[in-house]
């Protein structure tokens, strides 16, 4: 039987039942899927061979050449390849060896063709993301070296496009933003993509010094200027001679530094403390705030000159609830640098985790994504980031966010389930923690999962 193309992913269908073929063909045309059909595991094999499919239905039971040796062979051919086993001898021992050969899912016979829509949905959108999650992890891997903003959002492409222009200019720059969202790597970022790149980045937070300290830190001052001044010594102006200057929370700087600070901006050189002269330098000033500076300067609490100055450019930075597309190169670049500061051989995100971060809402925009990654990093048990791996509370609220799915509300049995796995993962498999945290005995556990098919022997 020949392929019918359609658009959509491909599907390889196969069957030594020709009626079994025909129709899980039609179901798989009808979603829009690309469908191959072959009616034996031999012609299955050779257009393996030529073709590369997303999702493989097959039947277990065939003469010469069987299912399991078509999942074998597909999993040899390329491993994110879905391969759905549908048999009518199915056998609990025969499921499970399905499944540890890799198997997506095993579908008794006679099947029903919701069920067969509904699998392969899901295995589909499995095969999808593992896909995106290798071309994320590519990408990252050819930017390791190199000084870089991870985004792929379309408001954060164009940021980027006006950052890297104005990057070649010595123009002052105002980044705002809310608390997390990467202030201080954009400034980094235009410093690297600077004339002033090979030379010093000196960074400050005008938010966590008092003003005698700011000013000591950023003036510098000279032997004897105060009790203790054993020595002269340079502040981070005179150090970011040549380069960038970093003034991070600038809204925070009290009313006495601003005027101090306008006058190194206009005149272009800086006093140390207990000096009677000036010294010239030559800085590019960056500075950020999490607040709205224009409401600063209306309130009488920040010098409209000295804000005039420094928002000769604006670039704001959104809140990463609003770049969710930039989430999965987040979490994946988080989870290489913790794993690899802890030694771990850490490299992949299972779905399941995946989905969780996608939906969670970030009030710490990505300072609060880079905690969670590295809590998940060092709490894992495998090389594999788990959605057990992940914060409690992040897992629970998922756990019972109802959405609607393939267009139809999960079920309350299908819920319980669910969280009655995350338990168990969260307690090692351990049964009866797990009834403790449920708040069962466990012989109710033990029913539960009797009921749900999820009785298998496991660790008491």
């Amino acid at each position: 039987m020949d392929e019918r193309t359609t658009t959509g992913e491909r599907i390889l269908i196969v069957d030594d039942e020709a009626t079994a073929v025909e129709n899980l063909a039609h179901v798989c045309r009808k979603e829009g899927y690309t469908v191959t059909t072959r009616t034996s595991g031999q012609g299955a094999l050779q257009v393996m061979e030529k073709a590369r499919f997303d999702l493989i239905l097959t039947d277990l039971k065939m003469e010469q050449v069987d299912g399991m040796t078509v999942l074998r062979r597909a999993k040899e051919l390329d491993s994110e390849t879905a391969v759905v086993l549908i048999t009518g001898y199915a056998t609990l021992e025969s499921a499970v060896a399905a499944m540890k050969a890799g198997a997506f899912h095993y579908i008794a016979k006679p099947f029903r063709l919701a069920e067969v829509r509904e699998v392969v949905r899901s295995a589909l959108e499995l095969v999808r993301l593992k896909r995106e999650n290798r071309e994320l992890k590519a990408r990252l891997e050819g930017s390791r070296n190199r000084p870089t903003i991870i985004a792929q959002n379309v408001f954060m492409q164009r940021l980027l496009e006006t950052t890297r222009q104005v990057a070649c200019t010595d123009t002052s720059v105002l980044i705002t933003g809310e608390s997390g969202t990467g202030k201080e790597m954009l400034a980094r970022f235009i410093h690297a993509h600077s004339g002033r790149s090979e030379n010093t980045f000196q960074a400050v937070n005008c938010g966590a010094l008092q003003e005698e300290l700011l000013a000591n830190e950023l003036f510098g001052h000279e032997k004897g200027a105060y009790t203790g001044a054993t020595e002269a010594r340079d502040g981070l102006i005179q150090a970011a001679d040549g380069g960038t200057l970093f003034l991070d929370e600038i809204a925070e700087m009290s009313p006495g530094m601003q005027v101090k600070l306008l006058r190194v901006i206009q005149e272009r050189e800086v006093r140390r403390l207990g000096a009677t002269r000036a010294t010239q330098v030559d800085i590019r000033l960056i500075t950020a705030t999490h607040r709205d500076l224009l409401d600063e300067v209306a309130a009488g609490r920040f010098r409209q000159d000295l804000y005039y100055r420094l928002d000769v450019v604006g670039l704001q930075l959104p809140p990463l609830a609003q770049r969710r597309d930039d989430i999965p190169l987040l979490a994946y670049h988080f989870l290489r640098k913790h794993a690899a500061r802890m030694g771990r051989a850490m490299d992949d995100i299972d779905p399941a985790a995946m989905a969780v971060l996608l939906d969670y809402g970030y009030p710490g925009n990505i300072r609060e994504l880079e905690n969670i990654m590295e809590r998940a990093v060092t709490l894992a048990r495998t090389e594999i980031l788990m959605l057990a791996d992940l914060p409690p509370a992040l897992v629970q609220k998922a756990v019972y966010v109802v959405r609607e799915d393939a267009g139809r509300l999960p079920t309350l049995e299908e819920r319980e389930v669910e969280y009655i796995r995350y338990v168990l993962e969260r307690n090692g498999q351990n049964r009866t923690q797990a009834a403790k945290v449920l708040g069962i005995d466990r012989v109710s556990l033990w029913r539960k999962l009797k009921k749900y098919g999820m009785d298998e022997k496991r660790n008491a």
